[in-house]
């Protein structure tokens, strides 16, 4: 049985040179792929909501490391969650013209709620991400830095899985500070 694991993750800025009055922004682009993306289907919520597991709540956190052999942590690390809703409904807004469903998922991204009507959508709302870190380029200092993403995330055991975490790093990218 294959595991879950976080995508390689992607690192990208938004100007290629920085002075030390600016901000540098970076945004982070990860999935979570694997055992937990694919045990999360219609079937399987669908019977954990028969069984009264109707929540999921996927904990994760993104940081930003700056410098070589002594990384330091750069910007405001991202530390939060986002929460599936397994429910119930007649609603005729939600209808799927394929089937007759009635158990549906509402991701919830920043307390933000989403429905979607196919299984892949919902799983790419709960385990897809795009964060962004601000920085003030002057704590960096002028000059040639190398920053990196560590990423994280966990869940605790549900009738479709296990609980488990993982953890991975990105590869560097250059920032130029003038």
């Amino acid at each position: 049985m294959a595991e879950s694991k976080i995508s390689e993750i992607q690192l990208t800025k938004n100007k290629e040179e920085y002075s030390l009055q600016d901000t540098v922004e970076i945004t982070v682009n990860f999935s979570i792929e694997g055992d937990l993306r694919n045990a999360f289907n219609e079937t399987n919520w669908t019977q954990a909501y028969n069984k009264n597991d109707v929540s999921f709540k996927l904990k994760y956190g993104v940081k930003l490391l700056a410098g070589g052999f002594r990384k330091k942590e750069v910007g405001k690390t991202i530390d939060t969650y986002r929460k599936a809703s397994i429910f119930w409904t007649r609603n005729p807004k939600l209808v799927n013209p394929m089937k007759d469903r009635r158990i549906w998922v509402q991701v919830a991204k920043n307390f933000e709620p989403f429905i979607r009507l196919s299984e892949e959508e919902v799983r790419q709302e709960l385990f897809d991400f795009s964060e962004k870190i601000t920085c003030k380029a002057s704590e960096l200092g002028s000059g040639k830095h190398k920053i990196s993403a560590e990423v994280f995330a966990s869940w605790q055991k549900h009738e479709y899985t296990e609980s488990g975490n993982i953890k991975n790093t990105s590869k560097e990218i250059e920032v130029v500070i003038n």
